[in-house]
């Protein structure tokens, strides 16, 4: 007899619908799964058998097969346990086929039929909203994570006994409320935040980071070490915009896919901040596999990603990054798929200004000019160039650290932030970006107008710093920032000077 549950597959993060068919018949016994299955998938066989018997169910010797469609699309992870164990479980007459209709079924299986949790729920839950689905079944565990979907019923159940009995309508499952869970723990992500106000001194990087934030612009920090480099960009994301629903949810849906959402936090309220190791491979960065993941630049999507010590990393792992930062995304192509993935992110890097880390400081540095070159050339000139903010952070005074005066805290920072991020909004609602970052080249014609002294200021900036047309455009864009934080219409002479400052590796170190 053949039964079909639907379930649900992604590629990236677009989802599809498929038919678990599972037929039952005569025969000799026997168990074959078919349709793009991977390890994961074939390895159902021993968890949903021993789940059915564990649970009380007859499991009969019989010819089973199974076929996931499309047959075109890879499949992977257990997820798929729960739709084919329903399957034969209706085949063999326990389960009403009729509360099937419009709904799919989502859940790995212990061997005593209880639910564990799986990946991806939220992407999949949306995608089945948008496709018609009217119910999803999924185990208890990822119900707060899925229940973000409005529109959409979501059932959560323990284990398979609560799934049949469900089905055959002897429990009724509604009324159990996850949003108003979510929104009681809530507060959990806002305990522990670091703040602005733990950075004594530092005035000018301080000003050079509300600059980025105000326009999202990617930034750079040299100094010597223990200067705070580290600690300023860790302290980046509490100055940053609030995050809206919707940017909540695209991030929340990339975290799902990874599986490293909190079971506590369904949906993902702080901005992101990455920090991945010097040592990480190209893949790691910008996601794949055999079917492809997510990497940390799309983890950092609507965030930061700190590259700490940036001439340590691996250049050929540096230059994958030139591609997403200028378009936002990532598309990843393999064998089994082709996936995309949104990686809009604030790259911020720090560096030392040579090996020994003092050239330029206090201390005396141990190096030669061509091992500072060296050093220095080890970042390609154009993912510098792709870098709008490059400021040298020099060590903090006694006098500073020792200081009782009261620093100014992230919320009053992220006031002007916002306030510079709302004029940007209203200017660029007709072109569908929201940050000068974003500006295209006919967007900087438009809306960054020079007069004349202000074009011979940068013509001599230009060609004494031996600029690149892309370095060009980043300081039209920064200079279009400050001028939004003073809330002037047209870039004045005063920010111009300022977002050329903003270059101290053109300045300083240029090979």
């Amino acid at each position: 007899m053949l039964s079909i549950i639907k379930s649900m597959a992604l590629q990236g993060l677009e989802g599809f619908i498929i038919d678990v068919q599972v037929d039952v018949s005569s025969g000799m016994p026997c168990w074959d799964v078919v349709g793009l299955p991977d390890a994961s998938v074939r390895e159902s066989k021993e968890r949903v058998k021993m789940a059915i018997k564990n649970s009380g169910y007859e499991f009969q010797s019989r010819k089973i097969v199974i076929n996931l469609a499309p047959a075109t699309l890879k499949k992977e992870g257990s997820i798929y346990d729960l739709p084919i164990a329903i399957g034969i479980l209706c085949s063999q007459g326990f389960v009403n086929k009729s509360k099937l209709d419009g709904t799919i079924l989502l859940g790995e299986l212990s061997l005593d039929g209880k639910l564990n949790s799986v990946q991806g729920v939220l992407p999949m839950c949306i995608e089945a909203h948008k496709m018609g689905i009217k119910q999803v079944i999924l185990p208890e565990i990822n119900y707060r994570e899925a229940s973000i979907v409005k529109g959409i019923r979501v059932v959560p159940v323990k284990d398979l006994i609560q799934v049949v009995n469900f089905l055959n309508g002897r429990i009724d499952l509604e009324g159990i409320n996850g949003i108003q869970e979510y929104e009681e723990n809530e507060s959990i992500q806002k305990k522990n935040i670091i703040d602005f106000s733990d950075v004594k001194g530092q005035e000018n990087i301080k000003r050079a980071l509300e600059v980025a934030a105000s326009g999202g612009h990617n930034c750079i920090l040299i100094g010597s070490p223990g200067s705070g480099k580290t600690m300023l960009a860790k302290r980046i994301p509490t100055i940053l915009p609030d995050l809206n629903f919707d940017e909540s949810l695209e991030i929340t849906k990339i975290h799902s896919v990874c599986g490293i959402l909190s079971s506590k936090i369904p949906l993902v309220k702080q901005r992101p901040f990455r920090a991945p190791h010097h040592t990480i491979t190209k893949n790691s960065l910008v996601g794949g596999g055999k079917i492809p993941k997510p990497g940390e630049i799309s983890l950092a999507h609507y965030g930061v990603l700190f590259l700490d010590e940036l001439p340590e990393f691996n250049r050929d792992t540096l230059e994958v990054l030139r591609g997403p930062i200028e378009d936002g995304n990532i598309t990843i192509g393999r064998v089994n798929g082709i996936s995309t993935y949104p990686s809009k992110f604030m790259l911020v890097a720090s560096m030392n200004p040579c090996p020994c880390g003092y050239y330029g400081s206090d201390k005396q540095c141990s190096c030669n000019e061509q091992s500072i070159k060296k050093y220095i050339g080890k970042i390609s000139g154009p993912l510098l160039d792709r870098i709008d903010i490059q400021v040298e952070v020099s060590s903090v005074k006694y006098k500073k650290l020792n200081s009782s005066i009261k620093e100014e805290s992230s919320s009053e920072v992220r006031k002007r932030v916002n306030n510079a991020r709302n004029i940007q909004k209203q200017r660029y609602k007709e072109y569908g970006i929201f940050s000068n970052s974003e500006m295209t080249p006919q967007l900087i014609e438009k809306f960054c107008i020079l007069n004349e002294e202000c074009q011979s200021i940068l013509e001599n900036a230009f060609n004494k710093l031996k600029l690149s047309a892309r370095a060009y455009s980043r300081i039209l864009k920064v200079a279009r920032t400050i001028a939004d934080m003073d809330g002037e219409e047209f870039i004045k002479k005063e920010h111009l000077l300022e977002a050329i400052q903003y270059r101290s590796l053109d300045k300083k170190y240029k090979r």
